[in-house]
């Protein structure tokens, strides 16, 4: 009974005890087995965790932030990819559901009618996060990304520039990309600006594409004095570009990306950028669904974060 209490993680147990048993179990190799506890229970030590890509640098520090907000809570998180696929996205969510996790983090508010039943449905607690343009099932915690395209909008427009450029990739897969060019489209329009050229790619983000997407849009229209990407994975590309074909930065032509990730400190100058509170999101999305929540309720919460701009080197000084 003793041991049993402790692989249970009961507190009625000494230190000193629970100590011997676990090295004790640590010497055996021994793994309790949770499927045979979870039948009483009807739920798992796990939380669902479903994020669109790998390979996006975005979601990494995402992720960082969930596994530190639920550290000591006895939370597990489990995580599946959807590629942007929403008929992925419901194959991914019956699987997790299945295994009747103890709650869901989920990327976004864009679902499938057969994937937003079965969040509905669950009797758990889901977290959307990323995004809170929108309405959502549960609780929501994230950033306004049409607010965040307004701000970059105007930020450009206050230090001069006029002939605009937008770059984009995965969209219009990528709603919250999506939303954001809405909220730029809106803030120059206030100016009674729009957007002079588009560049698009179907595919994934990478240092190579900004680069000839770049190329491309300027050999097209080079009158352009401002490019805004997607993504800071793309905006980086453009930047080796420029910088490699002799362009004056931010002089000639500003530029600027989304995300504020890491890899722009290892950039010759800095990309001006929007850091949209990543780690903060992932945290607060754990914290709800260890049952910590932030309004005094659990269930039904809004956390909408602020994205901060970064004008780094690539914005003129208004």
């Amino acid at each position: 009974m003793t041991v049993s209490r402790v692989l249970r993680n009961r507190g009625d147990v000494s230190a000193t005890t629970r100590e011997r048993v676990l090295e004790a179990a640590k010497t055996l190799g021994y793994v309790p087995n949770k499927i045979a506890g979870a039948l009483a229970s009807q739920r798992v030590n796990l939380v669902g965790v479903i994020i669109p890509s790998f390979g996006n640098l975005v979601f990494p520090e995402v992720l960082a932030g969930i596994s530190a907000g639920l550290e000591e809570t006895g939370l597990q998180p489990v995580v599946g990819v959807t590629d942007y696929s929403p008929e992925k996205e419901e194959t991914v969510l019956y699987e997790m559901l299945s295994w009747r996790p103890t709650g869901v983090i989920i990327a976004g508010l864009e679902h499938t009618d057969a994937a937003r039943a079965m969040l509905e449905n669950s009797a758990i607690p889901i977290v959307e996060i990323m995004d809170v343009d929108g309405a959502g099932i549960d609780s929501v915690v994230g950033i306004s990304h049409q607010r965040a395209g307004r701000h970059m909008a105007e930020a450009i427009l206050r230090a001069g520039y006029r002939k605009i450029g937008f770059l984009g990739t995965k969209m219009p897969d990528d709603h919250r990309a999506r939303k954001r060019l809405a909220g730029f489209r809106a803030g120059l329009a206030e100016a009674g600006l729009t957007i002079a050229d588009e560049e698009y790619y179907a595919g994934g983000s990478a240092l190579a594409k900004g680069r000839e997407m770049t190329e491309t849009i300027l050999a097209r229209s080079p009158d352009l004095d401002f490019l805004y990407y997607s993504n800071d994975m793309i905006g980086s590309g453009g930047l080796l570009h420029c910088l490699d074909k002799g362009i004056d930065v931010p002089g000639q032509i500003g530029l600027a990306g989304f995300n504020g990730l890491p890899l722009l400190d290892g950039l010759p100058i800095k990309l001006a950028t929007m850091d949209a509170c990543r780690r903060e999101i992932g945290i607060k999305a754990a914290e709800i669904i260890a049952g910590r929540p932030h309004s005094g309720v659990i269930g039904g919460e809004l956390v909408e974060l602020e994205p901060r701009l970064e004008p780094g080197d690539t914005i003129r000084k208004s």
